[in-house]
């Protein structure tokens, strides 16, 4: 356990490992456009009557940083999935196997790439394309996690829309990835299953825990580790307002629920908010979360409006992605957070997480919750992966699951924002 906690702890390490001690080529990167000009991710035929997580077709690429790749067996796999309003789609998953053999263990890996443009989706920054402004470094854990023998599924969550954030659809895209790459894998549905992620990947990781009792019951989930974890939209909108690291999240989330929700921005938006909205919707974070510093909640909007929290529309598809709504985890959770201030992390508000952590516990979730004192949200990446990576060891080998729930304040009030009127 230990041995493997510190392999993931160091990011830099785990990658130099497999990309130096394993490397065997520095040529020519493998040609691959963005997934919006790729005709493999397009899929015509009716997919009623199409099982969630049916794999539609397969193809083989590699394992690669920019001008740097590995041996590393690698299969994307389009499938079908389901949409936030149960509709079926289509989505792109990533498999990968291990260098060495042994007993399969299989880790649903969810990145944080916090995309509205296609160029930042995993299946595509995997292959030595792109880089989302965090894709580099959690490669480097995905890495870490093959060298220590696992097998990794990672699947493009937001869909096929880049729906960030909206929370069944993405719990549903990473179930339905595990169901396909046991498909590419040959592999039975009692293969141990954990899922992990940080930030954004928090997203998949903490709703696929919560639908999957009753959309993919057959998996064998034995837990799962979220860290960063964006609870309640609603809280995290003011704490951002005017922040000078975050505040360009503020429009992104505009552009992902529009696509989700048909929201009409033309009914709210300022001409500031407009320009903004037009400037991020192909952007993905790294490009645009400190973009606009000093950028207000109020500046998007306009009259009547003095925050996007007065606009109806916004608040109820705010509300219908309030964690802890859609059911109960069956599995043990890590739930785990940073806190730089009085409120949070810089972007995710720490009582949040602390709230969603009680409310689990008063359902009989056996739950490790974590407070990373001092550190904000990038400094707390780091921590949290070598905390997920001794916690999933742990689940996969068996070991009963602790719980701090006894001392879990009950943190903020996670009921739904009224709908203005």
């Amino acid at each position: 356990m230990a041995p493997m906690a510190r392999l993931l702890g160091s990011a830099a390490a785990a990658l130099a490992l497999v990309l130096v001690s394993v490397l065997v080529s520095a040529g020519a990167a493998f040609a691959q456009p963005p997934p919006a000009d790729d005709p493999f991710y397009s899929y015509d035929a009716p997919l009623t009557g199409v099982a969630p997580g049916t794999v539609l077709r397969t193809r083989p690429v590699p394992f690669a940083a920019p001008n740097l790749t590995t041996p590393v067996s690698s299969t994307q796999a389009l499938y079908r999935t389901t949409d936030q309003f149960d509709r079926p789609v289509t989505t792109v998953a990533t498999v990968l196997r291990p260098l060495l053999p042994g007993p399969v263990r299989l880790m649903s890996y969810h990145m944080a790439y916090d995309a509205l443009g296609s160029q930042c989706d995993p299946s595509y920054t995997l292959t030595g394309h792109g880089d989302s402004g965090v894709a580099l470094a959690e490669q480097a854990v995905i890495a870490g996690y093959l060298v220590a023998g696992y097998t990794v599924v990672v699947p493009d969550y937001e869909g096929p829309r880049l729906e960030w954030t909206v929370g069944r659809q993405s719990g549903y895209a990473a179930l339905d990835g595990i169901r396909a790459a046991l498909g590419v894998l040959a592999l039975p549905a009692s293969t141990p299953v954990a899922m992990i992620g940080y930030s954004g990947g928090s997203v998949p990781t903490q709703w696929a825990a919560e639908v999957a009792p009753r959309y993919a019951p057959e998996l064998n989930l034995v837990g799962a580790a979220a860290g960063g974890l964006p609870v309640d939209l609603a809280h995290n909108l003011p704490y951002i307002s005017g922040s000078a690291q975050w505040a360009g999240v503020i429009p992104a989330l505009v552009v992902a629920y529009t696509r989700a929700y048909g929201l009409d921005p033309a009914a709210f938006l300022s001409a500031r908010g407009a320009e903004v909205v037009a400037q991020v919707e192909t952007g993905c974070i790294g490009q645009f979360a400190a973009a606009y510093p000093g950028l207000t909640d109020a500046d998007m909007v306009r009259a009547p409006y003095t925050s996007l929290l007065d606009v109806p529309s916004v608040v109820a598809a705010v509300d219908d992605n309030i964690m802890g709504t859609a059911g109960t985890p069956a599995i043990p959770l890590l739930l785990a957070v940073g806190q730089a201030d009085a409120v949070g992390d810089s972007v995710m508000v720490t009582a949040d997480v602390a709230g969603l952590a009680h409310e689990y516990c008063t359902r009989g979730v056996a739950v490790t919750y974590t407070r990373f004192a001092g550190l904000d949200h990038g400094a707390a990446f780091a921590p949290f992966q070598a905390e997920a990576a001794r916690f999933l060891t742990d689940r996969f080998a068996g070991r009963p699951p602790g719980t701090n729930c006894a001392e879990v304040g009950p943190g903020n009030d996670l009921a739904p924002t009224p709908l203005p009127r």
